[in-house]
């Protein structure tokens, strides 16, 4: 089964994948392929408070993704807004390794920006080119990396269900849920009008990334919808590993690639105990996952719930150890927590999950 086929089966929904992930603790000793060097690290992403980078500090966690910065030039996305934001994070003996573009994973018409995929001309050009100046103080500023997402239907789920602990796990179901009204304010999105809107988008902010040497990173649809009928008119085209791997194809470019949510890409899979791995594979390997949000789930393609680390389907030491396999040197960073009784914010979530990476990787520190 060549890439493509297996990146388009993954997906379907239907039948059986045929390739099964290894790992490098099924090799026998002798025929074991030495590892590269660790090179990485646990991150954080949502907000640079001081009291959240104290504590980020205190736990040794060296590297972070910004909250949001700012929706406009004026609004902390002047050089001197992000190099002084890089500053102060950096006064806590941290790094700030990436900001989110205001392209955020809202609803299209609650989002930021809605003009960009929606095609309101002028207003579309006028932002992008906002956009490239951003990404321009971006790398004058010393940032290496944006985030954003493409999406019309943001983070959809159904009601909450109850997990270890009577914690309340974020779920979706898609036998349970409406899609009330039929159509989004978009109208119909078929698959050719979205990767137009995609490629238009594409085409104006790569070569920018490129020359301000900026890394762009693009978040999957969360959750996958069935591809034949999408969500609400929207055929959710970022939502498949197949669709992924063509949008990283669109602008060949080693700037243009993922924030990869591993946790959403599980979301897209039948079976993500057994095929996580290799998806993590294909793409690691062509130099496309830029940040790893680390999360798990229970469940899979089209009926899951939102797990702490340890008590999900995916065997995160193990998916750790692909990162690994190709060199990934980016952010290990937590990502949508359950909401636990007495902790209304979700710090000791989060708190749980930056614990877990950083004994992740200490032992495979260890491990050599």
């Amino acid at each position: 089964m060549n890439r493509r086929d297996f990146l388009g089966t993954a997906v379907s929904g239907a039948g059986a994948l045929g390739m099964v992930g290894t790992s490098n603790a099924a090799v026998p000793q002798a025929a074991r392929v030495p590892l590269p060097p660790m090179r990485m690290k646990a991150g954080h992403q949502h907000d640079h408070t001081e009291a959240t980078l104290q504590a980020l500090a205190a736990f040794g966690v060296k590297h972070i993704c910004s909250g949001k910065v700012g929706k406009g030039l004026d609004d902390g996305w002047s050089l001197d807004g992000l190099t002084r934001l890089r500053k102060h994070v950096e006064s806590f003996g941290i790094a700030l390794e990436c900001v989110p573009l205001p392209l955020s994973s809202g609803y299209i018409t609650r989002s930021e920006h809605p003009e960009i995929l929606l095609a309101k001309d002028p207003e579309r050009d006028r932002t992008l080119e906002a956009f490239c100046q951003m990404i321009r103080n971006c790398g004058k500023a010393g940032i290496p990396m944006v985030k954003y997402n493409l999406t019309f239907i943001g983070v959809v789920r159904t009601e909450p269900t109850v997990g270890r602990g009577g914690a309340t796990l974020s779920t979706f179901d898609f036998s349970r849920s409406k899609q009330e009204p039929p159509l989004t304010e978009a109208g119909r999105i078929t698959d050719e009008i979205y990767w137009d809107r995609i490629g238009y988008f594409l085409k104006k902010i790569v070569p920018v990334a490129e020359e301000a040497k900026v890394k762009i990173a693009c978040h999957p649809q969360d959750p996958a919808m069935p591809p034949e009928t999408g969500w609400r008119g929207v055929n959710t085209v970022l939502g498949t590993p197949a669709g992924l791997a063509k949008f990283v194809e669109l602008q060949a470019s080693p700037y243009h690639g993922l924030n990869f949510c591993q946790g959403t890409v599980s979301e897209m899979l039948p079976r993500p105990a057994e095929q996580i791995y290799d998806v993590i594979r294909e793409f690691g390997r062509r130099g496309k996952i830029f940040n790893v949000h680390f999360r798990n789930i229970r469940g899979g393609y089209l009926k899951f719930q939102e797990t702490l680390p340890d008590d999900g389907d995916v065997d995160m030491p193990r998916a750790l150890r692909v990162y690994r396999e190709f060199g990934y040197d980016g952010m290990i960073m937590p990502d949508h927590v359950p909401h636990i009784a007495g902790d209304p914010g979700g710090h000791k979530a989060f708190a749980f999950c930056q614990g877990y990476i950083q004994a992740l990787l200490q032992t495979l520190r260890a491990e050599g």
